[in-house]
């Protein structure tokens, strides 16, 4: 999908560029994947990973723009990647799982909220009805973010460390 580049601000006054990636970006996927703590990666992958291999940044970086749509978020005033959001769209085309990763130095300035709107919009152009994402509970900072942006957080059957949180999109 040639998509072109978005420009967001957040709401600390930040003006990030969005865009699809390319195979060309996987050096800059995985050097935005070392920027993220620790914390933060064991939340993404939902496992105690210490760093994301080759086969996933190449798996992201060639996604098909389909099934799977990886964007890339730079800071507009250094040109660094800071961000990383990934749609994946259910076989039905009815639901689409998102995942975000923000770099450390860029939490808590706003990415994650437009990043997260970003891809719901991308999602509703898409036909999508429901976006949701699968929650470590112990991502607090996610999950309420989510909240604040009208997610709901469900319980996951036979497994009590995550919640389903997902949001109605309506008819496309």
């Amino acid at each position: 999908m040639n998509e072109p580049v978005k420009e967001l601000k957040t709401r600390t006054g930040l003006v990030i560029r969005v865009r699809p990636v390319t195979p060309d970006d996987a050096p800059v996927l995985s050097d935005l994947f070392h920027h993220l703590r620790k914390e933060d990666l064991r939340f993404r992958f939902l496992s105690a990973i210490s760093e994301v291999g080759p086969e996933w940044i190449s798996r992201m970086a060639n996604a098909d723009h389909d099934h799977v749509e990886t964007f890339l978020a730079f800071d507009q005033a250094s040109n660094m990647a800071v961000a990383t959001a990934m749609l994946v769209r259910s076989d039905d085309g009815q639901r689409g799982e998102v995942a975000i990763s923000v770099h450390a130095d860029y939490r808590n300035r706003g990415i994650g909220w437009e990043l997260l709107s970003f891809v719901a919009e991308q999602a509703r152009r898409r036909g999508m009805r429901r976006i949701e994402s699968l929650e470590s509970r112990a991502n607090y900072d996610a999950i309420e973010l989510e909240r604040n942006m009208g997610f709901s957080v469900a319980p996951v059957p036979g497994d009590s460390t995550l919640a389903l949180v997902s949001m109605d999109l309506g008819t496309a």
